[in-house]
Protein backbone atom coordinates (compact mmCIF):
# COMPACT_ATOMS: atom_id res chain seq x y z
CA UNK A 1 0.00 0.00 0.00
CA UNK A 2 1.17 3.55 -0.97
CA UNK A 3 1.64 5.40 2.30
CA UNK A 4 -1.03 8.38 2.11
CA UNK A 5 1.09 11.77 3.17
CA UNK A 6 0.57 14.79 3.18
CA UNK A 7 4.57 16.37 3.94
CA UNK A 8 6.79 14.05 2.75
CA UNK A 9 8.53 11.28 5.20
CA UNK A 10 12.27 10.53 6.24
CA UNK A 11 13.06 6.79 6.47
CA UNK A 12 16.33 7.12 8.58
CA UNK A 13 18.54 4.45 10.26
CA UNK A 14 21.79 4.88 11.94
CA UNK A 15 24.82 3.03 12.71
CA UNK A 16 26.65 4.10 15.92
CA UNK A 17 29.80 3.47 18.19
CA UNK A 18 27.73 2.53 20.95
CA UNK A 19 24.11 2.45 21.77
CA UNK A 20 24.88 5.16 25.16
CA UNK A 21 23.21 8.40 23.93
CA UNK A 22 25.06 10.54 25.49
CA UNK A 23 28.80 9.56 25.02
CA UNK A 24 28.45 6.81 21.64
CA UNK A 25 28.56 8.79 18.22
CA UNK A 26 27.17 8.15 14.24
CA UNK A 27 29.45 5.99 12.05
CA UNK A 28 26.52 5.96 8.98
CA UNK A 29 23.46 7.26 8.34
CA UNK A 30 20.72 6.62 5.81
CA UNK A 31 18.14 8.84 4.81
CA UNK A 32 15.54 8.23 2.35
CA UNK A 33 12.55 10.61 1.98
CA UNK A 34 9.27 9.46 0.48
CA UNK A 35 7.70 12.48 -1.16
CA UNK A 36 3.68 12.75 -1.24
CA UNK A 37 3.75 12.29 -5.05
CA UNK A 38 5.91 8.92 -4.24
CA UNK A 39 8.88 10.39 -5.31
CA UNK A 40 11.89 9.06 -3.37
CA UNK A 41 14.99 10.83 -2.67
CA UNK A 42 18.08 9.11 -0.55
CA UNK A 43 21.37 9.74 0.98
CA UNK A 44 23.73 7.58 2.97
CA UNK A 45 27.15 8.97 4.72
CA UNK A 46 29.63 7.87 7.00
CA UNK A 47 30.97 9.20 9.37
CA UNK A 48 34.06 10.27 11.09
CA UNK A 49 32.93 9.79 15.08
CA UNK A 50 36.15 10.96 16.23
CA UNK A 51 36.47 8.47 19.03
CA UNK A 52 37.00 4.87 18.39
CA UNK A 53 34.69 2.76 17.07
CA UNK A 54 34.69 -0.64 19.76
CA UNK A 55 35.05 -3.71 18.28
CA UNK A 56 31.43 -4.85 19.42
CA UNK A 57 29.69 -2.42 17.77
CA UNK A 58 32.52 -2.84 14.39
CA UNK A 59 31.32 -6.97 14.65
CA UNK A 60 27.87 -5.54 14.42
CA UNK A 61 27.54 -2.71 11.79
CA UNK A 62 31.18 -3.87 9.84
CA UNK A 63 32.82 -0.30 10.63
CA UNK A 64 36.14 -0.21 11.69
CA UNK A 65 37.76 2.82 12.58
CA UNK A 66 40.02 2.76 9.31
CA UNK A 67 37.13 2.63 7.26
CA UNK A 68 36.13 5.80 8.10
CA UNK A 69 39.01 7.81 8.84
CA UNK A 70 39.23 9.89 5.88
CA UNK A 71 35.48 10.53 5.98
CA UNK A 72 33.52 14.01 7.18
CA UNK A 73 32.55 14.39 10.60
CA UNK A 74 28.69 14.94 11.81
CA UNK A 75 29.59 18.59 12.16
CA UNK A 76 30.75 18.61 8.22
CA UNK A 77 27.87 17.58 6.99
CA UNK A 78 25.05 18.44 10.08
CA UNK A 79 23.57 21.31 8.22
CA UNK A 80 22.86 19.73 4.82
CA UNK A 81 21.20 16.72 7.16
CA UNK A 82 19.30 18.98 8.76
CA UNK A 83 18.02 21.05 5.21
CA UNK A 84 17.62 17.48 3.81
CA UNK A 85 14.65 16.16 6.66
CA UNK A 86 13.32 19.58 7.88
CA UNK A 87 9.98 19.84 8.13
CA UNK A 88 9.12 16.17 7.07
CA UNK A 89 7.76 13.81 9.32
CA UNK A 90 9.91 10.90 10.57
CA UNK A 91 10.23 7.07 10.28
CA UNK A 92 12.42 4.33 11.59
CA UNK A 93 12.89 1.15 13.41
CA UNK A 94 13.61 1.57 16.96
CA UNK A 95 13.87 5.44 15.99
CA UNK A 96 11.49 7.12 19.07
CA UNK A 97 13.67 5.36 21.86
CA UNK A 98 17.63 4.98 19.89
CA UNK A 99 17.40 6.80 16.25
CA UNK A 100 15.70 10.19 17.07
CA UNK A 101 17.58 10.99 20.40
CA UNK A 102 21.12 9.92 19.28
CA UNK A 103 20.28 12.03 16.34
CA UNK A 104 19.23 14.93 18.16
CA UNK A 105 22.13 14.79 20.46
CA UNK A 106 24.67 14.61 17.65
CA UNK A 107 22.43 17.72 16.54
CA UNK A 108 23.04 19.69 19.74
CA UNK A 109 26.67 19.44 19.91
CA UNK A 110 27.45 21.44 16.73
CA UNK A 111 24.80 24.12 17.44
CA UNK A 112 21.55 23.44 15.47
CA UNK A 113 18.23 22.35 18.37
CA UNK A 114 15.80 20.71 15.94
CA UNK A 115 12.24 20.42 16.68
CA UNK A 116 10.61 17.39 16.11
CA UNK A 117 7.76 18.32 18.56
CA UNK A 118 5.52 19.23 15.38
CA UNK A 119 6.28 16.68 13.39
CA UNK A 120 4.95 12.92 12.88
CA UNK A 121 7.02 10.24 14.60
CA UNK A 122 6.60 7.01 13.27
CA UNK A 123 7.98 4.00 14.53
CA UNK A 124 7.97 0.93 12.67
CA UNK A 125 9.20 -1.73 15.65
CA UNK A 126 6.48 -0.61 17.73
CA UNK A 127 4.00 -1.57 15.48
CA UNK A 128 5.62 -4.24 14.59
CA UNK A 129 6.14 -5.82 18.39
CA UNK A 130 2.68 -4.48 19.72
CA UNK A 131 0.90 -7.08 16.06
CA UNK A 132 3.62 -9.66 15.86
CA UNK A 133 6.73 -8.78 18.30
CA UNK A 134 9.65 -9.90 16.35
CA UNK A 135 12.46 -8.82 14.67
CA UNK A 136 13.50 -6.15 11.85
CA UNK A 137 14.70 -9.57 10.06
CA UNK A 138 11.60 -11.30 11.07
CA UNK A 139 9.62 -8.17 10.25
CA UNK A 140 10.75 -8.20 6.83
CA UNK A 141 10.22 -11.49 5.96
CA UNK A 142 7.09 -11.99 7.86
CA UNK A 143 5.60 -9.14 5.64
CA UNK A 144 7.48 -8.79 2.33
CA UNK A 145 8.30 -12.50 2.02
CA UNK A 146 11.83 -11.36 1.28
CA UNK A 147 15.27 -12.39 3.54
CA UNK A 148 16.62 -8.99 4.30
CA UNK A 149 20.11 -8.67 2.61
CA UNK A 150 23.18 -6.81 4.24
CA UNK A 151 21.22 -6.70 7.48
CA UNK A 152 22.74 -3.83 10.13
CA UNK A 153 23.93 -1.69 6.87
CA UNK A 154 22.40 1.28 7.54
CA UNK A 155 20.80 1.19 3.95
CA UNK A 156 19.50 -2.12 3.73
CA UNK A 157 17.85 -1.21 6.97
CA UNK A 158 16.48 1.83 6.28
CA UNK A 159 15.20 0.58 2.94
CA UNK A 160 13.48 -2.52 5.03
CA UNK A 161 11.59 -0.34 7.57
CA UNK A 162 10.05 1.86 4.91
CA UNK A 163 8.80 -1.56 2.80
CA UNK A 164 7.30 -3.25 6.05
CA UNK A 165 5.58 -0.04 6.98
CA UNK A 166 3.74 -0.01 3.37
CA UNK A 167 3.29 -3.88 4.03
CA UNK A 168 1.47 -3.67 7.60
CA UNK A 169 -0.92 -1.15 6.42
CA UNK A 170 -2.00 -4.06 3.79
CA UNK A 171 -1.70 -6.42 6.06
CA UNK A 172 -3.52 -4.91 9.10
CA UNK A 173 -6.61 -3.06 7.22
CA UNK A 174 -9.04 -3.21 9.85
CA UNK A 175 -6.48 -2.19 12.29
CA UNK A 176 -3.98 0.53 11.15
CA UNK A 177 -5.24 4.06 9.03
CA UNK A 178 -2.67 4.80 6.13
CA UNK A 179 -2.33 8.06 7.96
CA UNK A 180 0.32 10.29 9.60
CA UNK A 181 -1.70 11.34 13.12
CA UNK A 182 -2.54 7.93 13.50
CA UNK A 183 0.44 5.77 12.70
CA UNK A 184 2.81 8.40 15.07
CA UNK A 185 -0.10 7.86 17.71
CA UNK A 186 -0.38 4.60 17.02
CA UNK A 187 3.70 3.46 17.13
CA UNK A 188 4.63 5.61 20.18
CA UNK A 189 5.54 3.73 23.93
CA UNK A 190 5.30 6.92 25.78
CA UNK A 191 4.68 10.20 25.50
CA UNK A 192 8.22 11.69 25.96
CA UNK A 193 8.67 15.17 27.01
CA UNK A 194 12.67 14.53 26.27
CA UNK A 195 13.75 11.79 23.25
CA UNK A 196 15.74 10.00 25.42
CA UNK A 197 12.40 9.62 27.42
CA UNK A 198 14.02 10.42 30.35
CA UNK A 199 11.18 13.02 31.25
CA UNK A 200 7.45 11.99 30.59
CA UNK A 201 3.66 13.10 30.77
CA UNK A 202 1.76 11.23 32.79
CA UNK A 203 -2.07 10.88 32.51
CA UNK A 204 -2.86 14.36 33.56
CA UNK A 205 -0.10 15.77 30.99
CA UNK A 206 2.11 16.57 33.72
CA UNK A 207 5.80 16.17 33.42
CA UNK A 208 7.42 13.43 35.47
CA UNK A 209 10.97 11.95 35.78
CA UNK A 210 10.74 8.56 34.44
CA UNK A 211 13.99 7.62 35.98
CA UNK A 212 15.23 6.97 39.45
CA UNK A 213 14.32 7.78 43.17
CA UNK A 214 11.90 10.38 41.73
CA UNK A 215 10.25 8.12 39.11
CA UNK A 216 6.92 8.98 38.59
CA UNK A 217 7.33 12.31 40.58
CA UNK A 218 6.19 15.47 38.86
CA UNK A 219 9.36 17.14 37.73
CA UNK A 220 8.16 20.33 39.60
CA UNK A 221 7.56 18.74 42.47
CA UNK A 222 10.65 16.66 42.81
CA UNK A 223 12.90 20.01 42.26
CA UNK A 224 10.74 21.76 45.12
CA UNK A 225 11.70 19.14 47.42
CA UNK A 226 14.76 17.98 46.44
CA UNK A 227 16.81 21.23 44.81
CA UNK A 228 20.21 19.53 44.30
CA UNK A 229 18.81 17.31 41.63
CA UNK A 230 18.95 19.72 39.14
CA UNK A 231 22.55 19.91 39.91
CA UNK A 232 23.10 16.27 39.62
CA UNK A 233 21.52 16.08 36.69
CA UNK A 234 22.84 19.09 34.76
CA UNK A 235 26.91 17.81 36.15
CA UNK A 236 25.40 14.08 35.01
CA UNK A 237 26.02 11.75 31.95
CA UNK A 238 22.76 12.65 30.76
CA UNK A 239 21.76 13.81 27.25
CA UNK A 240 22.14 17.34 26.20
CA UNK A 241 18.27 17.38 25.11
CA UNK A 242 17.16 16.19 28.55
CA UNK A 243 19.32 19.09 30.17
CA UNK A 244 17.78 21.52 28.09
CA UNK A 245 14.55 20.02 28.50
CA UNK A 246 14.61 20.04 32.41
CA UNK A 247 16.15 23.30 32.14
CA UNK A 248 12.83 24.49 30.41
CA UNK A 249 10.71 23.12 32.80
CA UNK A 250 12.37 24.65 35.52
CA UNK A 251 12.52 28.09 34.38
CA UNK A 252 8.68 27.84 33.70
CA UNK A 253 7.82 27.03 36.88
CA UNK A 254 10.17 30.19 38.45
CA UNK A 255 8.74 31.97 35.93
CA UNK A 256 4.75 30.99 36.67
CA UNK A 257 5.46 31.87 40.36
CA UNK A 258 3.35 34.77 41.45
Amino acid sequence: MKLNLTNPIVFFDLETTGIEVAHDRIVEICLLKIHPSGNEESKVMRLNPTIHIPEGASAVHGIYDEDVANCPTFKDVAQEIWDFMKGCDLGGFNSNHFDIPMLVEEFLRVGINPNFNKIHCVDVQNIYHKLERRTLIAAYKFYCHKDLEAAHSALADTRATYEVLCAQLDHYPEVLQNDMDFLAEYSRKNKNVDYAGRIVYDDNNVPVFNFGKYKGTPVIEALRRDPGYYSWIMQGDFALNTKQVLTEIAVSSKNSKP
